[in-house]
Formats: structure tokens, C-alpha cells, sequence
């Protein structure tokens, strides 16, 4: 369906994850390019909001506390915060509702818009497309990024051009400033993910860094800092940890201005990439053609293994990634620079 209305207002709902948004980035700039003059708000999750403050395309983030809705000791804030935020959508006026989320929650969000047209994937969620009055089909084995922009392409964008338009504000940069001026050249790792089954073992990371010939930056969230300190501490003096010290912002920072990227499937792999950063991706129970970094000169290394993948997040015999070994990656990072 290729249309020719010229929205005037367009809200986004995308509220997470770190990986989804920045894999979501494409789509909002083939929005604001086909609607030069429409205003963008964009419902985000609490906490996710860095990568969007201040971005010149984004004229207003609608932040929820979604991890509060789940809670049922939260009732009642949450009832009070969902009529405020219906409310709010409603005045709003919208004349264009996208859900690219497809759970029940952003569909009921897309809907409470009440906007005249409601956009979504036809196989979205948890019922969320009975809430759409067009529905796009965006696929199973598509890799993200191309499956938002099917979507892009039913609104008459251009689905082909990919760019990711990062907001790069101007922050004080803190916590890097320092180590920004000693390292002209440095690795990222990234030892985190949000399932234990992604999971690479820190100990490897941390021989791994030892081995490079530049030293690196290990970020993560504040959650991610005792695995961030087994990599340091196996790394023999070639790694800094950053984990629990940067924000969005400065994250955004440390993977623009990095020599490459070694991480396992997660959220900044997705910056990187994002930058067309050179990742090494380690992958175990997910799938790279669906959430792989996206681009050319990214590297994934997976085990072969009948099993994978299975897209468990907890798993008794986790082969998948225990059979990747120091070496199988230091190699391939060998043979990537000999090449280039």
C-alpha cells in the first residue's frame, strides 16, 4: 500500500530494547524523509531515552515505566500512569499510530491514539494486531532492521536507503575523558546480554583481550559490572572497564570512535554496527539473519550445532557457546586485519 497522505502528526511506539530502537532507526529516517514536515514522538521505555534525547528527528519522547506495569504491588501507580498516558495520546490529535513493537501493550497504546491510521505487523503478538487498521507482513527469518522498513515501505517511504541516524549530543563525556586522551585506538567488549544463554564466558573475553594488539574498553550496564571485572582481571593489564560508568550518550560515543567490537548478541553490538564499527559476534541460541549487526564487514561466529538456534533463554547444556574457544575468535579477528 503505497500512500500519499502527508501526515502531520506521527507517533512511534517502539519502548525497547536497546538492540530493537537502534535496529528502529532506519525506519525513523525514512519516516522524516518522506514527511519532512511531520512532528515525531516516539513512546519510549524508561531508562532507553538517552538514545533518543535530543535527536534532531524526535520532537517529543513519551517515556513509560514499563518494567512498573509488570508488577503487581504497582497496581495502582500503574493504572494511574496508563488513563494519564491515554489521555495524553488522545489530545495529541495524532493523524498516524506505528507500532513496531507488536506486543499487547503497544497495540493497546496504538489504538488508545485513536489516530485514523493504525499501523503494525500482521503476525505482531499477543493479539496486538487486532489493534492496527493496516497490517503489513514483515516475516520470520528477516533480519530486523529490513523488517521495520517493510513498514516504512507500506507509508510510501523508500525501504531501501538504510541509515541510522544516531542523536550525538553534546555530553560532558565525564567518564571518558581521561581514557579517551591515552587511548588513540582501542577494542570494545562487550561480555553482558540480557539472557544468561547469550552469554560467552568472561574468562574467555578476557584471554581473548590479552591477545589483541590494542588494549580495550569493556562497557556494560551497572548490572554487568562483576562480569566486566573477570574480563579485566583475566586480561593481564590490556583492559579498562567502563561497566556501570556511562550513560546512553557515552556509550554511543565509545562505539563510534572504536577500532572494532567484540561482543556477544546485545544492544551495543547493534551501535556499532549502526557506525559500520567492525563487529565480532558471538552467537549461541539466537539467530544472526534476524538480529545479526547489520551491514557489510561484520564477522558472527556460531557453533555448528543442530540445536542452534533455539532461542531459549535458559538452557542446562549451553554447548553452543562453550564450544567457541579463544582461539576459534582470536584467529578470526587474525585473519579479518590480514584481509583488510
Amino acid at each position: 500500500m503505497k500512500r500519499t497522505i502527508k501526515f502531520k502528526k506521527i507517533l512511534v511506539v517502539k519502548p525497547s530494547s536497546l538492540g530493537d530502537i537502534v535496529h528502529s532507526l532506519p525506519f525513523l529516517n525514512a519516516l522524516k524523509t518522506r514527511f519532512p514536515n511531520a512532528e515525531i514522538h516516539w513512546v519510549v521505555a524508561k531508562g532507553l531515552e538517552g538514545l533518543l534525547e535530543c535527536h534532531p528527528m524526535v520532537n517529543r519522547l513519551i517515556i513509560i515505566n514499563k518494567d512498573m506495569w509488570k508488577k503487581l504491588s504497582k497496581t495502582a501507580d500503574t493504572i494511574k500512569e496508563v488513563k494519564q498516558l491515554f489521555k495524553d495520546i488522545r489530545n495529541e490529535q495524532y493523524d498516524l499510530a506505528v507500532d513496531l513493537q507488536g506486543l499487547f501493550r503497544s497495540g493497546v497504546i496504538t489504538m488508545a491514539t485513536r489516530a485514523p491510521v493504525r499501523i503494525g505487523f500482521s503476525e505482531a503478538r499477543e493479539g496486538s494486531h487486532l489493534f492496527y487498521n493496516i497490517k503489513v507482513q514483515g516475516g520470520k527469518d528477516v533480519h530486523a532492521v529490513e523488517r521495520y522498513m517493510k513498514i516504512a515501505g507500506a507509508l510510501g517511504c523508500d525501504e531501501k536507503n538504510i541509515l541510522f541516524p544516531f542523536s550525538l549530543c553534546n555530553s560532558e563525556m565525564k567518564n571518558l575523558g581521561d581514557i579517551r586522551k591515552n587511548m588513540k585506538e582501542y577494542a570494545v567488549i562487550v561480555p553482558g546480554a540480557r539472557w544468561d544463554t547469550k552469554i560467552w564466558a568472561a574468562e574467555n573475553f578476557g584471554r581473548l583481550a590479552s591477545l589483541l594488539p590494542l588494549s580495550s574498553l569493556v562497557i556494560g550496564s551497572k548490572s554487568d559490572i562483576g562480569i566486566a571485572e573477570r574480563v579485566v582481571q583475566t586480561s593481564h593489564g590490556k583492559a579498562v572497564s567502563l561497566a556501570g560508568k556511562t550513560g546512553l550518550k557515552e556509550l554511543v560515543e565509545v562505539m563510534r570512535h572504536a577500532r572494532i567490537v567484540i561482543s556477544n548478541d546485545s544492544g551495543p553490538m547493534h551501535i556499532a554496527a549502526g557506525f559500520k564499527v567492525p563487529v565480532v559476534a558471538i552467537f549461541g541460541p539466537t539467530s544472526p539473519v534476524r538480529t545479526g549487526p547489520y551491514g557489510k564487514g561484520h564477522i558472527v561466529i556460531k557453533s555448528d550445532l543442530e540445536c542452534a538456534p533455539c532461542f531459549k533463554k535458559h538452557c542446562k547444556d549451553l554447548k553452543c557457546m562453550q564450544r567457541i574457544t579463544v582461539d576459534d575468535v582470536y584467529e578470526t579477528i587474525r585473519k579479518k586485519d590480514r584481509n583488510q
